[in-house]
């Protein structure tokens, strides 16, 4: 460059500099456009993660588009900034939470895997969204929409145990908000709070509207189980426990009390949220996709109360473990479904505490079920002795019987009146072999719901079975078997076959005929069907069952004489030959004449 261009650049330079210093307006922004802060001018939203003071943003400093102020008043210029994602973590969960909004957008549960043994995040950015609206003087906002600066900080109680606190900050010259996250060691608990600071006459409101939509992966390779088994939970401030159905039907409902929790419940685990104080003005929706990755789509909309401009509740990510969940809030271990009441308590207050006992000195689940079974047997043998015995005396006098049959078989009633009358001769209860097996039946239906639900069975291995919280595939069949199923699973094979054999051998034992007698080999066949597709682990219970079964009855056997039996029986009908009818006795007695009486007419 020659002096003379460089003399014409210089005075080209002065001369737009004297032009904007002395002519030139202000700058003109066209509506609509938005001109970015400067540093100085907002919270960078990703400053580092140590603990520091949120300075304030002076509302007017910021150049903003018109129509974001209208929106959001002084809280406009939080809707600018950079997007940062905050990893806070414990031994058993790793939560992932965005700057802005300060939102959970992943949480992976450390302990469990995938069906496809891939890392198994509960909830993800791309299967949930969740929402808070608030209102504000220049209308609703979605505090999705600002952003944050982060910064974390940890403690140890008097316990010794570890405590992270994560604080999202945001200021400016009116006030300040922020949520706090509190994360303790060996917890599932995930503590947040809301907290508004000044912004006087802001904030017109006095709840958080929250809306949270989740997708509900598969995780389990059974995806029908997973589904039957999975439900949008809920738990009023009144103590009721409920929850939507399992149907494929779009299912809605607007539960009119408060509500103190709501779960979203798949088969073994559960992403939930509990409130402080309680929910208001709540609404679930539940629904199945045709996704075969998906098992449910569940949402749930309600108000959460805001006191003094604070809000508080709990999020709950974790197993469906009943005792873990017992921990949690009144009536959230009903996350895991027990059965109904008259067989709950067998799960509740035995199975689960054996189960938590046997997992500290056995690793094998196949064993602890072998276990489980040898002690519940041990704990009702005094029922299968007097069932035996029960059954032995009805053997015995079965001569009698088939006398009274061929005396009054064209008459019922009065066949029933003689038949009573030889059984009280001979001291004899027809009910006595039949009772006994009457209480032990919710111990044998408990399990029906325990395995179904048992975490402690997911992805354990036993013999053959890859896994005892789902079928065994022993044999895989080139077709569908209608109410059966494309696989042949070899423990209920094996469940069916001893239970066909325990109804024979039952049968020689007992006086049944006919109809009766043939409904015990029908029922063994029906199970095959029915449990072909459920848990490994409740067919090998079933089975194992049977086989300890056959060993109390063959032990019993040794010591048991029917020849004494009958002389018992024998020395009864002397001592009862003038012996009154009972009471009952003669009321049965009057009702079934009554009752032959009326049918004639």
């Amino acid at each position: 460059m020659d002096k003379n261009q460089a003399t014409g650049l210089i005075l080209f330079a002065a001369v737009i500099l004297i032009y904007s210093i002395f002519f030139a307006s202000g700058p003109e922004i066209p509506e609509g456009e938005t001109v970015a802060i400067t540093q100085t001018e907002a919270i960078d939203p990703t400053s580092s993660f140590e603990p520091q003071d949120v300075a304030p943003i002076a509302e007017n400093d910021s150049i903003l588009s018109q129509s974001r102020i209208n929106t959001y008043g002084v809280l406009a210029v939080m809707t600018m900034g950079t997007e940062e994602e905050v990893l806070l973590e414990n031994d058993l969960i790793q939560v992932k939470i965005s700057s802005k909004g300060a939102n959970v957008k992943e949480v992976i549960l450390k302990e469990y895997k995938s069906w496809d043994m891939n890392p198994l995040d509960l909830i993800s950015e791309k299967s949930s969204q969740m929402n808070f609206m608030i209102d504000t003087k220049s209308g609703p906002i979605n505090l999705n929409d600002l952003y944050f600066n982060s910064s974390i900080d940890s403690s140890v109680d008097e316990e010794g145990v570890k405590t992270q606190t994560l604080t999202f900050s945001a200021a400016t010259e009116s006030g300040q908000l922020t949520h706090k996250f509190t994360l303790k060691d060996g917890s599932y608990e995930l503590k947040k709070t809301f907290e508004i600071d000044r912004y006087s006459g802001v904030f017109t409101g006095n709840s958080i509207a929250f809306s949270w939509d989740d997708q509900i992966k598969a995780q389990e390779s059974n995806l029908a189980e997973s589904k039957r088994q999975s439900r949008l939970n809920y738990y009023t401030a009144s103590g009721s426990f409920d929850n939507l159905g399992a149907g494929d039907d779009l299912e809605e409902e607007a539960i009119e009390e408060p509500v103190k929790w709501i779960s979203f419940s798949q088969r073994f685990f559960s992403a939930a949220i509990i409130s402080d104080s309680t929910f208001q003005s709540v609404k679930i929706t539940q629904s199945t996709p045709t996704d075969s990755a998906i098992v449910r789509n569940m949402s749930a909309a309600f108000n959460i109360p805001l006191v003094d401009g604070k809000a508080g509740f709990t999020f709950y990510f974790g197993p469906d473990k009943y005792k873990v969940l017992k921990k949690v809030t009144p009536g959230f271990e009903d996350n895991v479904d027990m059965g109904y009441f008259f067989v709950s308590w067998v799960n509740k207050y035995i199975i689960v505490n054996l189960f938590a006992f046997l997992e500290k000195f056995f690793s094998n689940y196949g064993v602890i079920i072998i276990i489980i079974v040898f002690l519940i047997k041990l704990a009702l043998f005094p029922l299968t002795y007097k069932s035996y015995i029960g059954m032995a005396k009805m053997r015995v006098i079965k001569p009698e019987i088939d006398e009274l049959k061929e005396k009054y078989g064209d008459d019922a009633t009065k066949m029933q009146q003689e038949q009573m009358k030889l059984f009280s001769q001979l001291g004899v209860s027809p009910i006595s072999g039949c009772l006994p097996l009457v209480l032990q039946m919710p111990f044998l239906f408990a399990m029906f719901f325990f395995f179904p639900n048992a975490i402690e069975l997911r992805q354990e291995s036993f013999l053959w079975a890859s896994d005892l919280s789902t079928y065994d595939t022993f044999l895989k069949l080139p077709f569908t078997i209608p109410f059966y199923g494309s696989h042949v699973s070899l423990f209920t094979l094996l469940m069916t076959v001893s239970q066909i054999v325990y109804t024979h051998f039952n049968n020689q034992l007992t006086t049944a005929t006919g109809p009766m007698k043939n409904l015990g080999y029908i029922m063994p066949v029906m199970f095959m069907f029915i449990l072909n597709s459920y848990p490994a682990g409740l067919s090998f219970y079933y089975f194992v069952s049977n086989m300890v079964t056959f060993g109390q009855q063959a032990l019993i056997k040794l010591f048991v004489d029917d020849a004494k039996i009958r002389a018992k029986v024998d020395e009864s009908k002397v001592k009862n030959v003038n012996k009154k009818k009972s009471k009952f006795q003669q009321k049965l007695e009057d009702a079934m004449k009554a009752a032959d009486s009326n049918r004639k007419k």
